[in-house]
């Protein structure tokens, strides 16, 4: 294997000089075995990634395959930055990778353009089975056909300080928003003493009031996720209701950490390692981030989010999708395939998850994976109430909204009040007009699911 390159970002760059050396149509050449008698054929794949944090097992594996296979010769190369862009390049100019990462959000678009080779006719029945429950329309298929799989997830949690709560006498994390509230206020009159609060967000974040409400609400509620109604192919941002009158009453009774609508992820966890916040949400790779980047003394724990009423009717929604995908271009198809066939493999997605790199959605390595040597990740393993949920048509219709969007208009209230009810309705006429947009415009093809509920996603992560 030819050792990780990174790579710059300059497209001219990548032109000149990367790209040339990633071309599918040299792929094989004679190599003589030792002694000159012989031939054997040498089989090269390009596999391109833009992960950095996995980077070094991957090469790991990536030699393991090699000792395995000794006539495959893998190029490894973590992309820097403009990944996508580099992408379109490569395939416009013929030099893609045999092998690349793909996200969620690209899978569609790049099958539009071509890019992707569908794994229909690659993949064994037994194969498909152990990803039968965690298939998702435009996540990891495109009109039925399988173009990637999923490999791990992000699994959010309430995440709490235990000494702040033992201070104020609260014996366990809330089940319900009112809970929640009230939790919130006695931590932050106990902690007046050392400048605790009881609340955090990171709401500088486009994502920071999703990171409180999908969880709460997807675990709450059955009928969608994003403000998306998978019954009626709707927007309907009442189902966010009861979190942002919870919200709004935590900032008024002066629970909410001050500076919260400025703050963003990192300073949060700063103050969170501090003793400083009672209770916020995140998803898991929170302990990695408590085990190196900002390491603490305090006790920590975390929990499934609290629901509207206590019940749990719905799942608490995974964000996860897609993985590695083989190109349409390679000259390489059947080698490309039985390296990304290993690499799905539960005993290398295993060893993804048992090496803290992850947390996986595949049953049947979560059913045998050993949790990492990272303390608190036992609280984000996967639980019959996680599931992930269908794809939504959210980015294509926001992308053709007009007027402010969802979350300044929650931000604001949150932060400042108004009429909630007004709000909501306008938010819903505007969204649903620009998805009829999206609709006209081919961007979505999304339709009503009218038996749709996400109680049928509890249980489909994890083996009873």
């Amino acid at each position: 294997m030819k050792r990780n390159q990174w790579m710059l970002a300059g497209a001219s760059l990548l032109l000149a000089g990367s790209l040339a050396a990633c071309s599918s149509s040299t792929a094989s050449n004679n190599t003589k075995a030792e002694g000159g008698d012989t031939s054997a054929e040498q089989t090269k794949l390009v596999y391109w990634s833009i992960d950095r944090h996995d980077s070094d097992f991957i090469e790991q594996k990536i030699s393991e395959y090699e000792g395995l296979n000794p006539n495959v010769d893998i190029e490894f190369k973590v992309m820097a930055d403009n990944y996508a862009q580099s992408v379109d390049i490569a395939f416009s100019s013929k030099q893609a990778p045999d092998i690349l990462r793909v996200d969620t959000g690209n899978v569609p678009a790049w099958v539009k353009k071509g890019y992707l080779e569908s794994f229909d006719s690659y993949i064994t029945p037994e194969m498909k089975s152990r990803f039968e429950s965690v298939l998702i329309n435009e996540k990891n298929m495109v009109d039925g056909k399988i173009y990637t799989l999923p490999n791990i997830g992000q699994f959010w949690r309430l995440i709490y300080n235990v000494d702040l709560f033992e201070k104020a006498g609260i014996t366990e994390p809330p089940a319900t928003l009112a809970e929640m509230v009230e939790d919130a206020k006695k931590i932050t009159e106990a902690g007046k003493d050392s400048g605790a609060y009881g609340f955090a967000g990171n709401f500088k974040s486009g994502s920071g009031f999703e990171r409180i409400a999908h969880p709460i609400t997807t675990l709450s509620k059955t009928e969608g996720t994003e403000g998306f109604n998978f019954q009626t192919a709707k927007f309907d941002f009442g189902m966010y209701k009861e979190t942002l009158e919870a919200l709004r009453q935590i900032v008024m009774d002066g629970s909410m950490m001050p500076g919260s609508e400025s703050l963003d992820i990192d300073p949060l966890r700063a103050q969170f390692a501090q003793g400083k916040i009672g209770m916020y949400f995140n998803h898991s790779v929170e302990p990695s981030v408590y085990k190196t980047q900002f390491p603490t003394e305090i006790r920590w724990a975390a929990a499934l989010p609290p629901t509207v009423d206590g019940q749990q009717n719905g799942a608490s929604q995974v964000i996860s999708g897609s993985y590695l995908a083989m190109s349409k271009d390679s000259g390489q198809k059947e080698a490309a395939w039985k390296f990304i066939e290993w690499m799905y493999s539960d005993e290398v997605q295993i060893a993804y998850q048992e090496g803290g790199y992850g947390v996986s959605v595949i049953p049947s390595v979560a059913a045998a994976a050993k949790a990492p040597d990272i303390p608190g990740i036992e609280d984000f393993l996967p639980t019959k109430y996680d599931g992930i949920y269908p794809a939504t048509p959210f980015t294509a219709t926001e992308g053709r909204l007009e007027g402010t969007k969802k979350m300044d208009v929650f931000n604001r209230y949150i932060f400042t009040g108004g009429d909630l009810d007004k709000d909501l309705q306008d938010l819903n006429t505007r969204y649903n007009a620009a998805l009829d947009k999206a609709k006209a415009a081919g961007d979505t093809t999304i339709e009503a699911q009218p038996d749709f509920s996400a109680a049928s996603l509890q249980g489909s992560l994890v083996k009873e």
